[in-house]
């Protein structure tokens, strides 16, 4: 028996419900870890720099040093009700409404972040700390709703009750050092520990108390930190990425220094997440959008903009990229053409005016969290005219409203003359999500052009599986993991001889992300069908896959992930174990359910199978999903009024969804009944 066709969705909600008792999340002493201010004895002018850094208040308990909001008794009132913040001596005290819907006091117990916004942590059952969805403004002085007018009612994975504003799930890690998340999934609770409880030295340069010992017994160089230098260019944005980046977590444990896909799968340029040229839209943090630019390519890397120890800029302004722009180009990169870039004879602008400086037009700005300015580090020059075809954002006209792609374009040349005519991968990629013809064609050509950046090949890699097809034999061992991974992922739908083929070499690739895929990609294949030797590196890979998914199993997703695999390897107690968890998880989404009631019919339980999907009805916010499935579901079995109900549902309450249009005409003409 096969399950997987039911792909799991990466990034589900569910709600953070629990009466399970748990130790409260709290610093703990862990093996080989040291204070701060024993790296600050020998290393003071980092540490006095890092002491007013983003990364040493990205969390602090709370005390009247550390929170910066206002709690003399102020107000906040959103549009259901008041959020009220108070201080009874060192405590501070949040009324507001709770999980159930009523009003209650919550004590905050840790701030976190600093700037431009402050959030609360506020303790909850099951070891949790949840983020209150009202913060602080730090620029403007004020309380404001991170949700704006919308803020969702209780029971939602949004309200700041739920499972999407879990510190411990969707936080921790990136806010403390050597974070260990202690996730029990039978219970629904955690054991949550760190070492410090902000970025200290230690998150970036691993455990220091061997060198630290080393360098007090003074014998001597003192012995290094496991990630002392951070190794080449590219090796430092793997470093920092595991923070900023948009990824899934492969450990429990994720040690600073190995590499980033031993411990990290990071997002392709999927569309819910970039727009099709690559631009960030979801909040995707540097990683992703720093691998297209050509300053990666160059070797850039993250501190050679960024002072890393204080976390601030370089050089002010415009200096800043004219450390290697500039009319002697810095020879340490090549290619790098002399010229004086600031200037007006570059930019067209008048110094000072908005566009005089780089970033307004390489660098965009976009609003994340209501007030956070981030901008796209893929440091691109603006395209207009592509912007207009692909509906992605336009720099020249963020600032010239009211006027038009041409327009941006013919400024643009005016100054620089005519962009010599070159295709762009935002063509290829909404080409083939629009499954225009040729489509698979182009991809391919972009899969194996090696001047693309990686992780658009890799999204060529996925839009080609979407279309049906496999991807080159070459990616399979391209030099970059992104694409192997990318590869190995997108075969796991092929026919088994094909999987084989491509998959079985990859079990004992350097990195964990395509060793677990490939291992994945082959589970339900019998021993005999491997190559010789190949048997116990499918074992390890797929031991790996269930820690992976295990060290995020307070995700539902993870939970189906587990599910899924243990079906296609024969288990279906297990499975059906882990698809039930996924829905207590997340009883509000229809993605756990859904899966849960394939899997059900899959295994000759259709009554359950139907009334799980009722069950779901009341609480989805898409029951029209829900209401297909019953009517696909009633019609296999026959029950051609029932499949028809629920088929009409489906369509009133999606009347843009082809797939249920398709599948009531099909029933309609099966009856001998007009179809429209």
């Amino acid at each position: 028996m096969r399950f997987r066709a039911l792909l799991a969705l990466l990034w589900l909600t569910a709600l953070a419900v629990t009466t399970a008792r748990a130790d409260p999340p709290q610093a703990e002493a862990r093996p080989g870890y040291i204070a701060d201010h024993e790296c600050a004895a020998c290393h003071p002018r980092q540490a006095a720099a890092f002491e007013g850094s983003k990364h040493r208040h990205a969390m602090a308990p709370a005390s009247p040093a550390s929170v910066r909001a206002d709690f003399a008794d102020t107000r906040f009132d959103g549009p259901r009700q008041a959020t009220r913040f108070t201080r009874q001596l060192a405590r501070f005290m949040v009324r507001t409404e709770g999980a159930d819907g009523r009003p209650a006091d919550f004590e905050v117990s840790h701030t976190f972040g600093i700037h431009p916004l402050q959030q609360y942590l506020i303790p909850q059952a099951g070891g949790r700390l949840q983020a209150l969805g009202v913060a602080w403004d730090t620029q403007r002085q004020r309380w404001f709703s991170l949700l704006a007018d919308d803020p969702p009612p209780p029971g939602s994975p949004l309200h700041w009750t739920g499972r999407y504003q879990n510190w411990n799930l969707m936080c921790g890690e990136c806010h403390t050092t050597a974070y260990r998340k202690g996730y029990d999934d039978a219970r629904d609770a955690y054991r949550t520990r760190w070492a410090t409880d902000h970025v200290g030295c230690q998150a970036c340069h691993g455990p220091g108390e061997a060198h630290a010992a080393s360098a007090t017994r003074g014998t001597g160089q003192p012995e290094p930190t496991p990630n002392r230098r951070l190794g080449t260019a590219h090796e430092q944005v793997d470093q920092c990425a595991s923070c900023h980046a948009r990824r899934t977590r492969l450990v429990e444990d994720a040690a600073p220094g190995g590499a980033l896909l031993d411990n990290y799968l990071p997002d392709t340029l999927r569309p819910e997440l970039y727009f099709a040229d690559g631009q960030q839209k979801d909040e995707v943090f540097e990683y992703g959008s720093y691998r297209q630019s050509r300053m990666y390519q160059a070797g850039v890397a993250c501190s050679d903009c960024h002072e890393p120890h204080g976390g601030k800029l370089r050089a002010s302004g415009n200096a800043l990229c004219t450390q290697c722009h500039n009319a002697s180009a810095n020879p340490r990169f090549k290619g790098l053409q002399a010229k004086d870039y600031d200037s007006p004879a570059h930019h067209f602008h008048s110094p000072g005016q908005a566009g005089s400086q780089c970033v307004d037009c390489h660098m965009p700005s976009t609003n994340y969290m209501v007030v956070h300015g981030r901008r796209d580090h893929a440091i691109r020059i603006p395209q207009p005219a592509l912007s207009a075809r692909l509906g992605s954002p336009d720099a020249c006209r963020g600032c010239h409203t009211g006027r038009s792609a041409d327009w941006a374009t013919a400024a643009i040349e005016k100054h620089h003359g005519p962009r010599p005519p070159t295709g762009h991968y935002g063509d290829v990629l909404t080409a083939a999500r629009q499954g225009q013809p040729g489509s698979a064609r182009a991809l391919a050509a972009l899969i194996a052009n090696p001047a693309q950046p990686a992780i658009v090949r890799a999204s060529a890699i996925e839009a080609l599986a979407a279309l049906g097809a496999p991807p080159p034999a070459t990616a399979l061992s391209d030099p970059d993991p992104v694409v192997r991974a990318a590869a190995a992922i997108s075969l796991a739908a092929r026919p088994a001889p094909e999987r084989l083929a491509g998959l079985a070499p990859l079990l004992d690739d350097p990195l964990r992300a395509v060793r677990i895929s490939a291992a994945r990609g082959i589970a339900d294949l019998p021993d005999d069908a491997l190559p010789p030797g190949r048997q116990p590196l499918r074992r390890q890979g797929l031991a790996d896959f269930i820690a992976a998914q295990q060290a995020m199993g307070d995700m539902p997703a993870a939970q189906v992930n587990l599910a899924l695999l243990h079906a296609d390897t024969g288990d279906l107690a297990r499975a059906q174990t882990h698809f039930r968890r996924a829905v207590a998880q997340d009883p509000v989404s229809n993605a756990p359910r859904l899966a849960l009631a394939r899997f059900l019919v899959a295994t000759r339980q259709p009554a359950e199978a139907r009334q799980q999907l009722r069950d779901g009805l009341t609480a989805s916010a898409q029951p029209g999903e829900l209401h297909l499935a019953l009517g696909l579901l009633a019609g296999e079995l026959g029950q051609w009024d029932e499949a028809l109900a629920e088929r009409r549902r489906a369509t009133e309450l999606m009347p843009g969804n082809t797939q249920a249009r398709r599948n009531l005409d099909a029933l309609l003409r099966r009856l001998g009944q007009p179809t429209r």
